[in-house]
């Protein structure tokens, strides 16, 4: 295998496969970066056995291709030294002892290569009907909700996102068990099948890193133990998690005793500024409470002191509210709104904070409670 390149173009697709390789893996040849190179382009592949990235140069940005071939090198060796050279060409030739060498007109590395037949087989066919879903709605909606995920390997489907589609509703949807955050999208089409799988929140976590808030669509191939998704020149498989996600639109009440409008910046800075008097040990707990159309937020520590801030609000009806939750678990949820204003609506004391838009019920965010009163 031989060709000449430019820093910059292979620096690009580096930067997408180096996020298919973990840190933490510790067999060798999932540390690696397959190079595939055809008179079509240069194809770079990474898998850590859970997430796979196959990445396409075509040959009209490949300066020359002088011998097509097969190699396998050190992901995190290739990716530092490429980063590191000048913008100018780079030459990159396979060379006898199973060693490559990487030349420029002032550098020159010699890495040793892993033996090709030894990298997994991965399957990265479609299927014959992808969901199509635009760049940036896709990239919000895992943003909108990743955060409520759990981190506790205790009860895996927890660590993943649901995603569930029936006709041309998508409903994605994450829960810790303490908090929920649910998004919901209509699609161009209706799908065929009913789907309801769960995505790891880590594997979402990198490929949302390789999408642009362009208007493009990214394809979603859903497949009984995984899902591919074509993103421009990219192609990305995740495993998926085994198991039943629990039913949480039972968790999310129809009708409510109070709704408050609130200004989202005015609401975010008051939580932000009370959280300051919280502690990490008792759950960054603050207070909040109603008299007429004054929302009261404090906090305190018995040893430092305490807190108070007063926002303006509206109020659907004349009845308060006195209730406790964590500052850091509000705060995520309201962070994910983007509008002036948001609804908070209420039913006592111990039952579930839900958030919304005012207008729409497209994105919902629930915090449970914590009791102090």
């Amino acid at each position: 295998m031989k060709l000449s390149i430019k820093q910059k173009v292979l620096m690009e697709h580096l930067n997408y496969v180096i996020r298919g390789i973990s840190s933490k893996n510790l067999i060798p040849i999932l540390n690696c970066i397959k190079f595939e190179l055809s008179n079509e382009g240069l194809y770079l592949i990474s898998t850590d056995n859970e997430l796979a990235i196959k990445s396409f140069i075509p040959a009209s940005e490949i300066e020359k291709i002088d011998i097509q071939g097969e190699m396998l090198i050190s992901g995190r060796y290739i990716y530092d030294i490429v980063r590191k050279l000048n913008n100018e060409i780079i030459n990159i030739e396979e060379i006898i002892d199973s060693q490559v060498l990487i030349t420029t007109n002032s550098s020159s590395f010699k890495l040793n290569c892993n033996e090709v037949s030894e990298f997994p087989n991965i399957d990265l066919e479609f299927t014959g009907s992808p969901i199509l879903i635009d760049e940036k709605v896709f990239k919000t909606t895992i943003n909108q909700t990743i955060f409520a995920t759990s981190t506790q390997e205790s009860r895996p489907v927890l660590t993943g996102i649901n995603f569930k589609i029936n006709d041309n509703l998508m409903e994605v949807t994450a829960t810790d068990s303490y908090r929920l955050s649910k998004k919901r999208i209509v699609l161009d089409s209706n799908v065929q099948d009913n789907i309801d799988i769960i995505i790891p929140s880590k594997n979402l976590s990198e490929i949302i890193k390789l999408i642009s808030e362009d208007d493009d669509k990214i394809e979603i191939h859903i497949f009984s133990n995984k899902v591919i998704f074509k993103i421009r020149n990219l192609i990305v498989m995740t495993r998926l998690i085994n198991g039943n996600y629990p039913d949480t639109n039972k968790l999310i009440p129809e009708t409510f005793e109070l709704k408050v409008k609130v200004n989202l910046d005015n609401f975010y800075n008051a939580i932000d500024r009370a959280s300051l008097l919280t502690n990490v040990e008792e759950k960054n707990i603050i207070k909040l409470e109603t008299k007429k159309d004054i929302m009261i937020i404090s906090s305190n520590i018995p040893e430092i002191g305490n807190v108070e801030e007063k926002i303006q609000i509206e109020k659907n009806v004349d009845s308060d509210i006195k209730i406790s939750f964590s500052s850091k678990y509000m705060m995520d949820a309201i962070k994910t709104f983007d509008s002036e204003e948001v609804e908070l609506s209420f039913n006592g004391e111990v039952k579930p904070i839900i958030v919304n838009y005012v207008d729409n019920e497209d994105l919902t965010e629930l915090i449970l409670p914590i009791r102090t009163y």
